[in-house]
C-alpha cells in the first residue's frame, strides 16, 4: 500500500526526471498533496538524502524553496567514495545499508539481483544474534535465498 510520502517521492522523482537540480517550493507542494509543509521536509531528508545520491540547498529566506541536487559519481569511482565514508563510521544502520545498496544500483554497478541480495545478507534476521561464524554463516545465506523466493 503506497502511502503519501511515496506519492510525494514519486511526484518528485518524475519532476527531476534526468536533470541533476531542481527548485521545489515545499508550500507548493504541501497545498498540492494537503499535507504539512513538514512533511516535505521528512520526503526529503529520508527519500532524498547523500546515502541516495542527493544534496538538498536550502536558504534561510528563500520562499519555502529548496534546491535539490542529484549528486552523478561516475561508476567505479562511487565505490572508494562509499568505503571512504565508512571508514569513518563505527556501524552501519539497515536502513543506510539498504539505501547505498541501492545507489550501487543506480548508478550501474549492480543489478537488481545483487541489490536484493546484500539487502538480505545485511537484515537484522541475518545479523540477529552473536554467534559463531558457521552459524553466521547460515542465517545469511538463508535470508539470501529467502530474498530470491520473493523475487
Amino acid at each position: 500500500m503506497a502511502t503519501i510520502s511515496d506519492a510525494i517521492e514519486q511526484f518528485i522523482l518524475s519532476v527531476i526526471g534526468e536533470e541533476d537540480t531542481i527548485r521545489l517550493s515545499r508550500n507548493e507542494l504541501a497545498n498540492y498533496f494537503s499535507v504539512a509543509p513538514s512533511q516535505i521536509n521528512y520526503v526529503l531528508a529520508t527519500r532524498f538524502n547523500l546515502d541516495k545520491g542527493y544534496v538538498i540547498e536550502s536558504k534561510r529566506g528563500g520562499g519555502g524553496f529548496v534546491t535539490l541536487v542529484r549528486v552523478r559519481t561516475q561508476g567505479q569511482e562511487l565505490i572508494p567514495q562509499l568505503l571512504r565514508e565508512l571508514d569513518g563510521e563505527r556501524e552501519l544502520t539497515y536502513h543506510r545499508a539498504c539505501d547505498l545498496a541501492q545507489r550501487l544500483e543506480a548508478n550501474g554497478l549492480i543489478g537488481d539481483a545483487e541489490c536484493a541480495l546484500i539487502k538480505c545478507a545485511l537484515s537484522d534476521r541475518a545479523l540477529a544474534m552473536p554467534m559463531q561464524t558457521q552459524g553466521l554463516r547460515k542465517n545469511i545465506f538463508r535470508e539470501i535465498l529467502i530474498g530470491l523466493y520473493r523475487r
